[in-house]
Formats: structure tokens, C-alpha cells, sequence
């Protein structure tokens, strides 16, 4: 069944450009592909809880990116598990997987235990809530499959599909990628689309608005210890953020899940931020980014200063002029959209 829910989102086009879903689609469904003779899944989850991420001008990080990647905390746990199984004889072959294989990781999870299938489509845990990750291990040899009663439903709730800031969510267990905000700011690496930049507010690295409206989530104890929080963050702003070099964003974020959206994704994130969080660093920092390397930047950085700062002193030339000057033909597209838009 959870097969055939794939197959059917994939159908929909809800991947968005998420190309790997579809060419990694037989292995997504048979892990058999993933280990030659594999015979059991062992599934493990880690809690991640922690208070809400702002930046100090308002800009939000989603919780889970907040310290070290957690592919690689959950990878070395993995592994230790792994050691630890074979010292005591219980398998010869093995390979971990961390979010990123081609696995279908929530059902696997849901059918071992460890949660049940939200209204969000992500996986609730009766102590963690939506605050924890997901891990495998595909084995070579035939554990006893678990068998585990539901721990718990949604009932009638849908406090997630009512918050969510795009609809993103269409119907219970059913999120469009395309409307997703956390695929908007991590997976996109083109423009966002015009009409979602305002509900993107101050998000400039995923969101979480789902996961905090739900009441399984509301006492998950706190994990930060566990993973840290990166200094780029503590100490960073949407301003500055915007201003990175490509090595600065690369020493800054080194080990860190922003290391996703490359220096250019972030810096387009956080001109949409700061559009949507007007205030007068902000727009000398977006005035500045008018001459970004970047085109993709350089059209965010467009849309930002004309939304936060249309009609201030200066502003309507700088736009002007910027519009003229732009060479990229996507970039003076979007700049022209922003203008008959919003100015």
C-alpha cells in the first residue's frame, strides 16, 4: 500500500524536480536492490528536539539543521550498531542509510514501531512526537519482524494542513513538494516562485511550522546537547548571511546540513527574508547584493528591497537601474515580474 502511495505522489508531479525519486523509484520500493542478500531492516530513531532557531533579525532555521549534520551523527551510531552486531556474530553483510538512500523509511519505521504516519506525512513518535530522525540498517540476516500495535492516531486534528503557510499539505499523508517550503529553501535551486515569497516570511532554511502546531510534539524532550549549535548560527543574521562569500559560506557551514543549499541558495533565501522583514540593515544589505555574482541572487535580492522598501528614498532608482542593467535573461524576467507586481 505504501508502495503504491508512492508510486501515486510520484505520478502527481508532488516531487517536484526531486529527479532521483523517479530514477531511483524500483530501488525506493524493493531495499533487496540495495544489499544482494539482504533479508531483514533493522529501523532506529533519534530524538532532536530542541527550542525554536532564530537568527537575531528574525530570520528561522527548522530545528533539526541547527548544530552538526545528523546524517553523520546518526551515520556513526549506525555503524557502531553495525560493529557491534557482527563482534557478536548476528550478520556478515550490511549498509546503513541516513534520509538520503532510496528507501521508503517512513513506512519501514511505522511498520517496526517506532511511530504512526501523520496528517503531514512524516512519522509520530508517542514521546518524540515529529522531533526525531530516522535511521536503517539492510541486513543479511532474517530478524523476527516486530509486531507492534499502533501507538497512536491524529484522531480529528488537523492543526498541521490548517498552518501550514501554502496549503502544501492537500489532504491528510499528502504534502505537494512544489507548495513545501522546506523544498522551496533546501531542495530549489532555481527561483522561488512569486506567489510563494511571502509565506515564506523569515524561513531561510526549511520550516517547521507543522511540526510545532502538533500536540504529540509539544513535550518531546530537549536533544540540543546532542547535536550542538553551529556558531554561524548563533552568532549569524539574514544580513550577513546574504553578504557570504562562496568561501565563507563553505568554511561557516562546514558540517552543517546548510551546507545543502550552496552559498547561492542561502543567500536567495535570506534576500526573500529580508524582504519580508523589512528593516534598515536589511536594506543596505540588500542594496548591496544588487551586484551579487549570482543572478539568482541578484533577482531575490530584487524582489526583497522592492517588497520590504518600495517608496523609501532611493529605492525605486536603485531598482530601476539594477532592472537595466541585468544581463542574465531569467534573472530580468523575475526583476520585470517584481516590478508589475510589487512596485
Amino acid at each position: 500500500m505504501a508502495g503504491r502511495r508512492f508510486q501515486n505522489w510520484l505520478a502527481a508531479g508532488h516531487h517536484a524536480d526531486m529527479r532521483w525519486l523517479e530514477e531511483q523509484a524500483e530501488r525506493i520500493l524493493d531495499p533487496r536492490l540495495s544489499l544482494i542478500g539482504g533479508r531483514s531492516l533493522l529501523a532506529v530513531g533519534l530524538g532532536h528536539a530542541r527550542s525554536p532557531v532564530e537568527l537575531g533579525d528574525g530570520g528561522r532555521v527548522a530545528r533539526y539543521a541547527a548544530g552538526r549534520d545528523y546524517h553523520n551523527v546518526m551515520g556513526r551510531k549506525l555503524r557502531r550498531m553495525a560493529s557491534a552486531l557482527r563482534g557478536r556474530g548476528l550478520l556478515g553483510e550490511w549498509k546503513k542509510v541516513v534520509d538520503a538512500g532510496p528507501l521508503l523509511e517512513r513506512s519501514h519505521a511505522a511498520e517496526a514501531g517506532l511511530g504512526f504516519e501523520s496528517k503531514a506525512a512524516n512519522l509520530l513518535n508517542p514521546r518524540f512526537g515529529p522531533w526525531f530522525f530516522l535511521g536503517e540498517l539492510l541486513l543479511d540476516v532474517e530478524l523476527e519482524p516486530t509486531s507492534t500495535p499502533p501507538v497512536g492516531s491524529c484522531g480529528t486534528c488537523t492543526a498541521c494542513l490548517t498552518a501550514c503557510p501554502t496549503g502544501a499539505i492537500l489532504e491528510p499523508g499528502v504534502v505537494d513538494a512544489r507548495l513545501c517550503l522546506s523544498y522551496q529553501t533546501i531542495e530549489n535551486r532555481g527561483q522561488v516562485p512569486h506567489e510563494l515569497r511571502a509565506a515564506i516570511g523569515g524561513w531561510v532554511f526549511g520550516c517547521d511550522v507543522c511540526s510545532e502546531v502538533c500536540p504529540w510534539g509539544k513535550d518531546a524532550p530537549d536533544a540540543s546537547a546532542r547535536f550542538g549549535l553551529l556558531p554561524a548560527i548563533e552568532e549569524g543574521s539574514l544580513s550577513s548571511w546574504l553578504g557570504l562569500s562562496t568561501e565563507a559560506f563553505a568554511e561557516r557551514f562546514a558540517g552543517s546540513p546548510l551546507q545543502r543549499t550552496g552559498r547561492d541558495g542561502l543567500a536567495r533565501n535570506a534576500a526573500l527574508a529580508l524582504g519580508n522583514l523589512p528593516s534598515d540593515s536589511g536594506r543596505a544589505a540588500l542594496e548591496e547584493a544588487l551586484d551579487d555574482p549570482s543572478p539568482l541572487v541578484r533577482e531575490a535580492t530584487f524582489w526583497g528591497l522592492a517588497r520590504g522598501h518600495r517608496g523609501e528614498l532611493g529605492v525605486d532608482g536603485a531598482l530601476q537601474r539594477a532592472l537595466e542593467a541585468e544581463s542574465d535573461p531569467g534573472a530580468k524576467a523575475g526583476m520585470a515580474r517584481t516590478r508589475a507586481e510589487v512596485l
